[in-house]
C-alpha cells in the first residue's frame, strides 16, 4: 500500500501525521511512504529523517493525495484540500465531523473512507487515538488557564496558586473524564482550589480517592454548574459524548454571573463545545470576550506542543495504521471492532450515527452498506 502523509495546513498547525520511526516500520511491512516535504520540520523531524528511512519526498500535498492509497494525517481535511480527496481513498485522521456540516458534506460528496481516530473505541470504552491528546490538551487547558488569568492578558489578575495569606484561584472542572482529570491534576498541583462535576457518581467516587486534597468532586447538574459557576475564577470544559456534538452545560445567561475576568478554557471546542458562547479560535488569536469572560476555545490546543504531541499521538495511531495497510481498511475493520466504530464515512454514506444525528442526514449502519 502506498500511505501518505501530507502537511498539515490548519493555522499554526505544526504536528505531522506519522514520524521517521514511523515510516520506517510501514517499509519494512512492504509499504511504499510518500512524505511532503517540510511536514515534519514544526514537530523537529527534518526532512533527511525521513529519507533516512526510506520515505519518498515530494513537493506538494497534490503529489501526496495524487499517489497514496491512505492518507495517514493529524487533523481533518480543510477546504483547500477537498479537491484532493479521492473517491476510496482511505483517510485516518481526526476528523469530529459532528461539529462541522460542511466537512461531513463534501466527505460524503468525495466518496471517501473516513476512519475518525476519535472514534476508534475499545471494548471497556475507552478511546485510545483520542486519549493522548486529551491527555495533553487537559494539561495544557489549566496551563493557558493560569495565563489568560493574568491581567496582562485580560484575565482578573489572579494566581492559580494564591501565596501565603490569599486564597488560591477557584477552577471549575466540567467532567471527570480523561481532560477533565488532566485538567484537574495541573490545576490542583498549582495550588488551585478546583471542583470537579461528573454525571456519573462512580467516576467521581474515583476521583475523590485519587485526587489531592484541595480537589473536590461533584455531581453535574445544571442548578449545581450554575451556582459554582459564580464563584470561579477558572472554568475548564473537558465533556465529551464520543463522535457527537458536546452537551452545552454553560449558557449565555450564567456568563453574566461570572465574575469580570475570569476565564474560560472550552476543550471540547472540537465538537461544539460545552459552553453556549463558545466559537473556535486559533494559537494566533486565541481568545474573546464575552460578558467581560475570557474564552480561550483554540480547536488544536496540542499543536502548540507539536514535538511532544506528535510523539504521544503516532505512538497511539501508528499500530492501527499499519493494521490498515497491512490487510487493506475493508478486512482490518472487519475484524477489528474498535477500528470499525472508527468508520465514519464510507461509499457517500455516513455510518456514525451521531454524526447522521447532528445535522439530520441519512445514517446507514456500516454492515449494510458493506453488505457484511
Amino acid at each position: 500500500m502506498i500511505i501518505g502523509v501530507p502537511k498539515e495546513i490548519k493555522p499554526l498547525e505544526k504536528r505531522v501525521g506519522m514520524t521517521p520511526g514511523g515510516c520506517d516500520m510501514m517499509i519494512r511491512n512492504g509499504h511504499t511512504v510518500v512524505v511532503q516535504r517540510s511536514a515534519g520540520e514544526g514537530s523537529g523531524f527534518a526532512d533527511e529523517k525521513y529519507a533516512a528511512v526510506g520515505a519518498e519526498l515530494v513537493e506538494s500535498a497534490a503529489d501526496v493525495y495524487g499517489r497514496a492509497d491512505m492518507i495517514v494525517k493529524v487533523k481533518e481535511p480543510i477546504a483547500p484540500e477537498y479537491p484532493l480527496i479521492r473517491k476510496d481513498q482511505v483517510l485516518f485522521t481526526y476528523f469530529h465531523c459532528a461539529a462541522s456540516r460542511e466537512l461531513t458534506e463534501a466527505m460524503v460528496a468525495n466518496g471517501s473512507v473516513c476512519i475518525a481516530y476519535e472514534t476508534v473505541q475499545r471494548a471497556d470504552g475507552s478511546l485510545p487515538l483520542l486519549i493522548p491528546m486529551s491527555e495533553v490538551a487537559g494539561r495544557m487547558s489549566a496551563q493557558e488557564g493560569a495565563k489568560y488569568l493574568e491581567h496582562p492578558m485580560g484575565g482578573r489578575g489572579v494566581l492559580l496558586g494564591g501565596v501565603p495569606g490569599v486564597k488560591p484561584a477557584n477552577v471549575i472542572v466540567l467532567g471527570g473524564g480523561v481532560v477533565g482529570t488532566n485538567a484537574a491534576k495541573i490545576a490542583a498541583g498549582f495550588g488551585a482550589r478546583v471542583t470537579i462535576f461528573d454525571n456519573n457518581l462512580y467516576r467521581l467516587r474515583y476521583l475523590d480517592d485519587v485526587m489531592p486534597r484541595n480537589c473536590e468532586t461533584q455531581m453535574s447538574t445544571p442548578a449545581n454548574i450554575r451556582e459554582a459557576i459564580v464563584d470561579a475564577d477558572l472554568v475548564i470544559g473537558g465533556v465529551l459524548v464520543v463522535g457527537a456534538k458536546a452537551p452545552r452545560l454553560v449558557t449565555r445567561d450564567m456568563l453574566s454571573t461570572m465574575k469580570p475576568g475570569s476565564v474560560i478554557v472550552d476543550v471540547a471546542v472540537d465538537q461544539g463545545g460545552c459552553v453556549e458562547t463558545t466559537k473556535p479560535t486559533t494559537h494566533d488569536n486565541p481568545t474573546y470576550v464575552v460578558d467581560g469572560v475570557v474564552h480561550y476555545c483554540v480547536a488544536n490546543m496540542p499543536g502548540a506542543v507539536p514535538y511532544t504531541s506528535t510523539l504521544a499521538l503516532t505512538g497511539a495511531t501508528l499500530p492501527y495504521a499499519m493494521n490498515l495497510a497491512n490487510h487493506g481498511w475493508e478486512a482490518a475493520v472487519k475484524e477489528s471492532h474498535e477500528l470499525a466504530l472508527g468508520v465514519n464515512i464510507v461509499k457517500n454514506t455516513i455510518v456514525y450515527k451521531a454524526v447522521a444525528d447532528a445535522f439530520d442526514m441519512e445514517y446507514k449502519h456500516l454492515n449494510d452498506v458493506m453488505g457484511w
